[in-house]
């Protein structure tokens, strides 16, 4: 086409001449900001009241569930503050032990949403909740794997989540031992997860990991209770900030007084998610900052 019949054709259709233009621009526009948009990490330290579940995204957009609270369908609503209404996908569920303040709200979840696979300690319970867990499990035909020392799960967009522990078979473990170690790591930032694991569990994993273990953010072992964050644990993990998962005014006493003085004696600043709601952190793969 000539540029005389173009400039013909633009006199004729002026109106539909800047619909196109606009939308070159936009296009123009939108490709430039997907292009060089911030790729973030977020993990959400979801208020679910006594019990622990951890919302992890990476900058593709693949999640993952680390625990999901009692059986109270308080992680359905902390999901929903964190998720787009129309996102029905989880890509990773993890129990890291079976205690039912950990694990009962799968149900819910597996419900609710399309779970690829689930990563156990290997560890079982007679609890009933662990039961009805591993049922859901069946009904939805989800993968299943047993965690190990030396696996990393590959999240995509730079961020994945090694486990540091166990290291052995859970099969006959007391429950609260056999809670999954996980470090989730983007560029120089990390995060460390740590289920229940009592004081004896975690100077053994300080005795396999060393330095290995520091992380920007920890989430507290077992609530804050003082079975847990030993002295070694936190002076090797050495994090900028701790975060306790905890229910208001909880019959165990959690945050406990014991963890709470170590947290001052090593000069560690910590958020109680019945204080605060769902604790959210965002990283760059550089610096961690609360959001």
């Amino acid at each position: 086409m000539s540029f005389v019949k173009i400039y013909a054709w633009i006199k004729k259709h002026p109106l539909l001449t800047l619909v196109i233009l606009l939308g070159v621009s936009d296009g123009a526009i939108l490709g430039v900001y997907l292009r060089y948009q911030p790729r973030i990490l977020t993990i959400a330290f979801l208020d679910v009241g006594q019990g622990d579940a951890v919302y992890i995204e990476a900058p593709n957009g693949n999640q993952m569930l680390y625990d999901a609270g009692p059986p109270s369908g308080a992680v359905l609503r902390a999901l929903g503050d964190v998720m787009p209404f129309y996102d029905r996908t989880i890509d990773v569920a993890v129990f890291s032990h079976p205690d039912m303040d950990h694990i009962g709200g799968f149900v819910d979840v597996f419900d609710r949403y399309k779970v690829d696979v689930v990563l156990e300690s290997g560890a079982s319970s007679t609890n009933g909740v662990y039961d009805e867990a591993e049922r859901a499990i069946a009904t939805h035909r989800l993968a299943r794997i047993i965690a190990r020392r030396g696996m990393s799960i590959d999240l995509g967009g730079g961020v994945a989540a090694d486990i540091l522990y166990p290291d052995h078979d859970m099969t006959n473990a007391e429950t609260n031992s056999a809670s999954i170690v996980m470090r989730i790591h983007y560029g120089s930032t990390s995060f460390l997860l740590s289920g229940d694991l009592p004081i004896k569990q975690e100077n053994y994993v300080v005795s396999l990991s060393g330095q290995e273990l520091h992380s920007q953010v920890l989430k507290l072992g077992h609530h804050g209770s003082h079975t847990s964050s030993g002295e070694l644990w936190l002076e090797t993990v050495h994090p900028d900030i701790a975060v306790a998962s905890a229910g208001l005014n909880n019959r165990y006493g959690h945050p406990h007084k014991d963890t709470l003085m170590r947290l001052a004696a090593l000069n560690i600043p910590y958020l109680i998610t019945f204080k605060e709601g769902t604790i959210r952190f965002e990283s760059n793969g550089k610096i961690v900052i609360r959001k």
